[in-house]
């Protein structure tokens, strides 16, 4: 039977029992399920509320919301737009991305486009910026666990993610339609950046490809979340911290009546950071295999394009 993703508990997350472990569960696994997050109920309950009206409006006023030539960075991007890397058909979608907000004289702030705002749903705004502080807050902690992991000063990452492009995207899949298939929810790839945060949803579909080609499904309890690296990590990390492939499947005929609603959190460097290889990743059996440095908004550009979101 295949092995199942380590929980850890984010009560101890300054201990180096935790650094050791969430290294050793990225280096295995490249995912690890976060208990005790200390995300407060009551903003995930508030956001997501709010969410679930926003998608339940006709699509012509989703679509109000959609920016042109913004490659879905802010606001709705419509069922049928994203596809994973390599695959032919698009994932069976919609979502929403909420950005960093910087002041409009910010040297950064070419980078991050404005955010948007449902007008029909009332605390929109204030509920998923509170949730986006909340987010940005426990990945900047489990960043200082994964440094002290690879050897470095717990606040490496601290100047360069702080005012990193990262996004809120709030992903609605709708009930199965028969005309689905072969489509499927989300299609196997990796995420583009640092580390994702994932808040369970409220069906089950995620899975994770481990070492030996399986697919271990991944449904963290009530109280948990989710937190797998990124490629941008991974690059840093000359492949010692695992971008994983995962994949949002189908659900079962019994359940394909639901739509499934689900909130990750793309934690990312900021823009004009200089993603070169770590040092003390380059070793005698795996050289440097990213020997060309690439600043993080040129690479998120790059990906992008190759998901068809540019």
């Amino acid at each position: 039977m295949p092995s199942s993703i380590p929980t850890l508990s984010a009560r101890v997350i300054e201990s180096e029992g935790f650094a050791t472990d969430i290294a050793s569960a990225y280096e295995r696994y490249g995912f690890v399920v976060i208990a005790e997050h200390g995300i407060p109920e009551h903003l995930i309950a508030s956001c997501t509320a709010c969410f679930q009206r926003f998608f339940a409006l006709p699509d012509a006023t989703k679509r109000r919301y959609t920016l042109a030539g913004q490659g879905g960075a802010r606001g709705y991007t419509p069922f049928g737009i994203e596809t994973a890397k390599g695959a032919q058909h698009y994932d069976l979608k919609e979502f929403w991305h909420v950005g960093r907000e910087l002041p409009s004289n910010h040297p950064l702030r070419r980078y991050m486009p404005d955010n948007v705002w449902a007008e029909e749903i009332a605390g929109f705004r204030t509920s998923t910026l509170e949730l986006f502080d909340a987010f940005d807050a426990l990945g900047r902690s489990l960043l200082r666990a994964i440094a002290r992991g690879l050897s470095l000063p717990q606040d490496f990452f601290a100047n360069k993610v702080d005012l990193g492009n990262s996004v809120l995207r709030v992903i609605h899949y709708p009930p199965m339609r028969p005309n689905d298939t072969p489509s499927v929810r989300a299609g196997a790839h990796e995420d583009i950046n640092v580390i994702t945060l994932l808040l369970g949803a409220d069906e089950p579909g995620l899975e994770v490809l481990d070492k030996q080609g399986r697919w271990l499904p991944v449904n963290p309890p009530t109280g948990s979340l989710v937190c797998n690296v990124g490629d941008m990590l991974q690059r840093l990390t000359n492949n010692q911290l695992r971008s994983t492939s995962h994949r949002v499947s189908n659900p079962s005929p019994e359940r394909a009546s639901r739509s499934r609603l689900s909130l990750p959190y793309f934690l990312h460097f900021n823009p004009d950071y200089l993603i070169e290889t770590l040092p003390q990743c380059i070793v005698a059996d795996r050289p440097n295999l990213y020997p060309q440095p690439i600043t993080a908004d040129d690479y998120l550009q790059e990906r992008l394009r190759e998901i068809k979101l540019k």
